[in-house]
């Protein structure tokens, strides 16, 4: 930001000083040059004049030296004819007296008595020059014609040397606007960085270094106070938050498993028709008491400041797949595993074996036996996706979800209408949070022939957006239990 308010304040500058010196040095160029062509006009017809008394004199024998004192005094070439045309003298080196210079730059006007100012290239004269010629005498009666040459290599030089002034000048300017800008661009852009860092400190659930409130501008100082104490707030709304989920992961445990000895103690006691209801009552604690670890898991989750790391997804597959075979098998499930033989992505530390587990858990819930679930892996370049991203299926052949249920499966604690297992709604959030936090994501499809297909997407561990992470302190979520 301070290189782009920088370059903004030196391009007005800059055009600001083309829009004043350009004109300036094109006004100064052309005023010299009308200078000094009055100047050389004026030399040349009081010249004229002398010539044209001399001849009415008859001392036209005084013409050269005339003309050589002018020549030397001004620094030009003079030249004087007759009111033919025909050289009477030219200060030239080589030129020589008697040629026609009637039809020559200049002449033609003066021998019809006027004036005659203009510019041209004179090889011989070793470039420019600007030649002046005058009538010696009326319109009736032109005794003689004077045409004044003057190299225009010095007035030239004068022209460049001021344009070298301006230049430098400029460069000046904008060098010390280019200070000015740079310490005006800093003090606006420093708070700004500060808020910055600031933001992302407080993105990581911790803000360790509040941004100044006496830099800056006031609107910013302003800013960065608002920022610090709205921060602050969230800070402490954030610790309250996780003391509350640590402090309830002891203070409902402990009911919650008093509730459950008190229950069993009186299994001895009950009538038989009873223990049905005791079961069901059973079960329904042993639900509660997974769902408030759930709920605490998600907590602890979104409390805490997790970062990605490479893993490999098929060790991972392969791992727990074995372990849930027997699982598998007591139900008469099958367990196939294909795919990519190595694909690293990036994942929370536990969080893919999590995924995992809550997955083939909600799929063995609803494989009827006799069924199969395939856990597949498919690497980026064959899953074609823009951008590339590794995928990981989790297919069953149970009675599968509507489009509507699919959308709401992510939901916390909802469950399909026809469910008759004991799950809490909050595996599939906690897959959802577990893959975003990884910057994957999560959807559910329906299988070719029937049933789901859980589809997890993965940024592959190749992708530098993830690299450019570093170190930092990771909480890992709790892993939930296996559900048989």
């Amino acid at each position: 930001m301070t290189r782009r308010l920088l370059l903004s304040h030196l391009s007005l500058m800059l055009f600001v000083l083309l829009a004043l010196e350009v004109p300036f040095g094109v006004f100064y160029a052309r005023s010299e040059l009308s200078r000094f062509s009055h100047a050389a006009q004026q030399g040349a017809m009081t010249l004229a004049e002398v010539c044209e008394d001399k001849m009415e004199h008859g001392l036209a024998a005084d013409l050269p030296g005339l003309a050589r004192a002018y020549g030397r005094r001004t620094g030009s070439r003079v030249l004087v004819a007759d009111r033919r045309g025909i050289v009477l003298t030219d200060t030239a080196a080589r030129a020589r007296a008697g040629r026609d210079v009637s039809a020559e730059p200049g002449v033609p006007a003066a021998l019809r008595g006027r004036p005659a100012v203009g510019t041209g290239s004179d090889p011989s004269a070793g470039g420019a020059v600007l030649f002046v010629a005058v009538p010696g005498g009326s319109d009736a009666a032109v005794a003689c014609v004077v045409r004044t040459t003057y190299l225009l290599r010095p007035l030239t030089s004068k022209v460049h040397a001021t344009w070298l002034v301006l230049a430098a000048a400029g460069l000046g300017v904008l060098a010390a606007v280019s200070v000015i800008g740079f310490a005006l661009a800093r003090s606006v852009t420093r708070p700004l960085q500060a808020l910055e860092r600031a933001t992302a400190q407080l993105a990581e659930g911790r803000l360790t270094d509040p941004p100044a409130a006496d830099q800056g501008p006031p609107e910013l100082r302003r800013l960065a106070v608002s920022f610090t104490r709205t921060a602050t707030r969230l800070q402490h709304l954030l610790q309250a938050q996780q003391a509350f989920a640590s402090e309830a992961s002891h203070q409902l445990k402990t009911p919650l498993t008093s509730l459950r000895l008190r229950l069993e103690n009186f299994e001895p006691h009950l009538a038989p028709c009873a223990r049905d209801s005791l079961d069901q009552a059973l079960g329904e604690l042993e639900r509660l008491s997974r769902m408030v670890q759930g709920l605490l898991a998600l907590a602890r989750l979104e409390n805490s400041a997790i970062r990605p790391e490479a893993v490999d997804l098929q060790a991972v597959v392969a791992d727990r797949a074995a372990i849930w075979a027997a699982f598998a098998d007591e139900q008469d499930v099958g367990l196939v595993v294909s795919g990519a033989a190595a694909v690293r992505v990036w994942a929370v530390p536990g969080a893919l074996e999590q995924i995992v587990d809550n997955l083939l858990s909600n799929a063995l819930r609803v494989s009827p036996p006799g069924t199969v679930i395939t856990l597949a892996t498919v690497a980026p370049e064959e899953a074609g996706r823009t951008p590339a991203m590794a995928e990981l299926h989790v297919t069953d052949q149970g009675p599968g979800m509507t489009e509507a249920e699919r959308q709401r499966a992510f939901d916390r604690f909802w469950r399909a209408a026809d469910a008759d297992h004991d799950g809490t709604g909050l595996g599939l959030p906690m897959v959802r949070h577990l893959t975003r936090a990884g910057g994957g994501e999560v959807t559910l499809e329906a299988a070719p022939g029937g049933g789901l297909d859980a589809v997890v997407l993965l940024r592959p561990a190749g992708n530098r957006a993830h690299r450019a992470h570093g170190p930092a302190d990771v909480v890992p979520a709790s892993r939930p239990t296996p559900a048989r």
